[in-house]
Formats: C-alpha cells, structure tokens, sequence
C-alpha cells in the first residue's frame, strides 16, 4: 500500500472517528469542551509513560481518559459555584492542565518521547512507517487499528445508546425522568471524546484534533434537522476533508495536518454560505422574500382604502419607503397583475389585486 494511501486513510478515519463524538458535543453547545479535553489529555499521556515508562496505547487511552473526566468534573465544579460562567471555567481548567502536561514534556525530554512540536502539531506523514507488532507478527499500520477500533467503538456507542443520547442531548430534565440518567450519559460520552483524542494524537496533534471534532459536525449543523443525517454528513465530511486535505498539501508542498483543518474549515464556509435552509444567502433571500410580500400587502391594503387611486410619491411618504424601493415594490404588483398604473400616474387595483387585498390579514 502506497504512503499516500495509508496517510488517506488514517485521515479519513481520525474525520470519522472524531465527528461522530463531536456532533453531540456541537449538539450540546460544547464545543469548547472539545478544544479543553483536547488540550488537557496531554497531562494524561505524559503522566501515564512518566510514572510507568510504558508507551501502551492502552494505558495512554486510560490516562487521557482520567485527565479528560477530570477536566469535565473541575469545569462543573467551577460553574456549579455561581461565581463564573461554563466558558470561563473552562478557559480556567484546561489552560492549567495543558501547561502542567508541556511542562512535563519539556523538563523530562530524557524521560518522555515527546516533544512539544509533535504535541502541538503532529505528524500524519510517519503514520506509514508506525507498523503495530503482536507476538512478534507484523499485524499491519498501527493508525489502522487504533483509529479504526476507535470509530467503530464510537459508532456502536451511539447505535446502543441512540435513544439516551438523542434525549440527553435535547431535553435533559425529561431523559431524567424516563430514568436514562443524562450525568452517565454524559460522562461516557466525554470519556469517548478524551479516548479518541488520544489516539488522533499522533495523527493531527493536540490542536488540529479540535477542527476534526467540531468544525465537519458544524458544517452537517447547516445542513440539516435530523440528527442522523447530521451524523452521516459530519462523518462524510471529516474524511473527506482529510482526503481533500492531503492533496492540498501536496499541491503547495504544506502541513498535511494542517490542509486538513483548512479544508473542513473552507467546507464550513461554504455550508455557511450556501446551506440551503441555513446558509447566509438563503436566510438573506428568504428576508428579502418576506420583506417584498409584506411590502406588497401594505401596498394593496393601501390601495383598496383609496379606490380613487394613490401617486407613487404618496406610496413612497405613507410607509417612508425610498423611491427606490416604492418603484420596485410597485413595478412587480403591476407585472404581476395586481396594480395598475394609470396615464395620470394613478396607482389602482385591478381585479386579482382586490381579491388579494381582501386576503390581507386584518383588512
């Protein structure tokens, strides 16, 4: 298998991996939280190979998730005390957390193999010659086994807890009263996204990971209503913005890592510009829309009171409306039927524009 390949791949599934988890934490509006467990599993992995010498995915999986659960449980007792807001608690925890984990690395290079660029931005390019050895047999890439692992552990946690996630997510008081308990809900969904951290670190780094766990589920948001489409497309879109993101670097011989976050990040902008119910120039043509209708009631609910027949410059001072608009608003009535405009420079209703008058609410 080619080198591109298998840094595709691993792309792809770190974008899959990471949006499934990060639709519930777009979902949530906590998608700052997703930047601080991120950030502070640092603490865990350096902790975990510091104290035990050992470089076990399984044990750095174990010590980012304990970090990531502590950052969740420090963020809440910060809040719970009324005196600072869940965005600046947040700001609070991870910061500290994230330094002390640097520190580590910096201070004992002799003792941690890892050193503060990788942290930061990682690698993608070496994950080809990562090879994942079991009993002494070549058991293939080890990104292929871990990444993939862990999206399959993520997809099937959503499939067996869809419905107490679904409600957890939308109406937390009413999923506790149906006794899905939302709090163990909720901290197993933020060990899955501490764990998937973790094991995305040396693909993308402690800072690129936050673009795949938020930015594709932001972009599916724009999209859709429905949760499980919303899921397909964020998982759609983080691999294929990493695949994307691979062939950009190539082209302006870049940060692999890095073309991936831009590319989900041009993927966002276009959502957000062109989404059809959601996008900016949707919402602009559907004010726009609403705008002209109501600017044409005022105007027929006018003309009806006035059968003798109403001037454009009357039109124009009776709702302040520019002259501009007062010829733009008048010149589609009288396309569409329902104004006429006399030699006098008379505005009257015609027949259809006297049935719609009628149709005007409170005339």
């Amino acid at each position: 298998m080619s080198i591109a390949l298998v840094i595709m791949i691993t792309g792809a599934l770190v974008g899959a991996s990471c949006a499934i988890v990060g639709t519930f934490l777009v979902l949530r509006r906590m998608s700052m939280m997703g930047d601080a467990i991120s950030h502070s599993v640092l603490l865990g992995i350096v902790a975990v190979f510091f104290f035990t010498g050992s470089r076990s995915p399984i044990l750095a999986v174990l010590g980012a998730g304990a970090v990531g659960l502590l950052t969740v449980s420090l963020v809440e007792l910060i809040y719970r005390t009324g005196r600072v807001k869940e965005d600046a608690a947040i700001g609070l925890v991870f910061p500290a957390l994230f330094s002390i984990g640097v520190i580590l690395v910096s201070r004992f290079p002799s003792a941690v193999h890892i050193d503060v660029d990788h942290v930061l931005y990682g690698e993608i390019t070496f994950v080809a010659f990562d090879r994942l050895t079991l009993f002494g047999v070549d058991a293939g890439y080890r990104s292929f086994w871990l990444l993939g692992a862990m999206t399959i552990v993520n997809a099937l946690f959503v499939l067996l807890f869809f419905k107490e996630l679904k409600l957890a997510t939308f109406d937390r008081g009413f999923a506790a009263a149906l006794g899905f308990a939302p709090t163990v809900i909720h901290y197993a969904l933020m060990a899955l996204v501490s764990a998937t951290t973790v094991v995305a670190f040396d693909s993308v780094g402690a800072i690129l990971v936050v673009a795949m766990l938020i930015v594709p589920a932001a972009a599916a948001y724009l999209l859709t209503d429905r949760l499980l489409v919303m899921l397909g497309l964020a998982v759609a879109i983080g691999s294929g913005s990493a695949i994307g993101g691979y062939w950009l670097a190539r082209w302006i011989d870049g940060s692999i890592a890095a073309a991936m976050a831009v590319v989900a990040g041009v993927v966002f902008v276009a959502c957000f510009l062109f989404a059809p119910r959601h996008g900016l120039v949707a919402r602009y043509v559907q004010l726009f829309t609403v705008r002209r209708a109501f600017a044409r009631s005022l105007l027929l609910s006018h003309l009806r009171l006035h059968p003798g027949g109403v001037s454009m410059e009357t039109i124009g001072e009776r709702f302040l409306w520019s002259r501009r608009m007062t010829s733009n608003v008048v010149t589609a009535a009288v396309q569409d039927g329902l104004v006429t405009d006399s030699p006098a420079r008379r505005l009257t209703l015609t027949k259809l524009g006297s049935v719609q008058a009628q149709q005007v609410p409170g005339h």
